[in-house]
């Protein structure tokens, strides 16, 4: 059995352990509550740029000239895939569950002859996937470097995404995130988002026009290669707060587990140490009184 001075080093070590796992979670209830925050304010501009996109595109998406980020190249041969995750861990699950939903729709691809290809956005979803796709990865992007996730990050993802669909390197492109829902719950999702046409369902609001008929100046193919790009940064820019708010939760869930762990931890070693002190001390007693009795 431990001494009292391994029992008195333990419990220290976990109490400092506690300190840091109790302070990790103050930190991210605070930027929790920005960063939810965040993602209200923009989720109902993502969506009515998504329902301006479509009603758009009712009238473009039979002609030949149709722009390809809205309907695509023709061909579904080729598939990237976009899996945004944290670059830090100590999240509970949060990173582990995007990575899965991924690997679900990576192995889904493969299994019906695809070919695919992988753009990580975060370390850890590198970490996860190099694992079992190594060689379909093709970039790895890391946002630690960044303190705050803002639009210019998001347009840098965008514009490296359209250089790749302009160069031809892919048929469709799929973003793989968690969804924020609460601090208990994140939902992993894929959203498509090139061709824009499979993308805009996840969006069914529709802008009420009261039977009115609108013509647009330039026409909509003009608007529509002015919006398309801004589309995809604002929902890439949507999907990185979402995945920001979600990740701030789950720190701090699992923060909050830790630093209880560590409490119960300290209870049962602290009950330990006095019991192997009580010993100790019964133990002399008994050797006291047998050499009084002896003398």
């Amino acid at each position: 059995m431990a001494s009292l001075k391994e029992f008195r080093n333990r419990i220290d070590s976990v109490k400092s352990t506690q300190k840091i796992t109790k302070a990790m979670q103050m930190v991210a209830a605070a930027k929790l509550r920005r960063a939810q925050e965040s993602v209200e304010n923009a989720r109902p501009y993502a969506a009515r740029m998504s329902a301006v996109v479509a009603n758009l595109s009712n009238s473009m998406t039979e002609q030949l000239d149709a722009p390809k980020l809205l309907v695509g190249t023709g061909k579904t041969e080729i598939h990237l895939v976009v899996v945004a995750s944290a670059d830090r861990g100590l999240c509970g699950g949060f990173n582990s569950a995007i990575a899965r939903r991924g690997r679900e729709m990576i192995s889904g691809l493969l299994r019906d002859g695809k070919q695919v290809k992988i753009l990580c956005i975060g370390v850890k979803a590198h970490e996860q996937l190099r694992r079992f796709y190594d060689k379909q990865i093709i970039d790895v992007i890391s946002l630690r470097e960044h303190k705050h996730i803002d639009s210019t990050i998001a347009a840098s993802i965008a514009a490296r995404i359209l250089q790749l669909f302009e160069a031809g390197e892919f048929d469709v492109c799929t973003l793989v995130f968690s969804k924020f829902i609460n601090v208990m719950s994140q939902t992993p999702t894929a959203k498509v988002l090139i061709p824009a046409t499979e993308g805009l369902s996840d969006h069914p609001e529709q802008p009420d026009l009261n039977g009115a008929c609108y013509t647009y100046e330039p026409d909509e193919e003009e608007i529509l290669q002015v919006l398309l790009p801004r589309n995809l940064t604002t929902q890439i820019f949507q999907a990185l707060l979402e995945n920001v708010a979600g990740e701030m939760g789950s720190k701090m869930t699992a923060m909050d587990n830790a630093t209880r762990n560590a409490g119960e931890m300290i209870d049962k070693l602290t009950l330990q140490y006095n019991r192997k002190r009580q010993s100790m001390i019964t133990t002399e007693l008994i050797e006291i009184i047998a050499g009084a009795e002896a003398i």
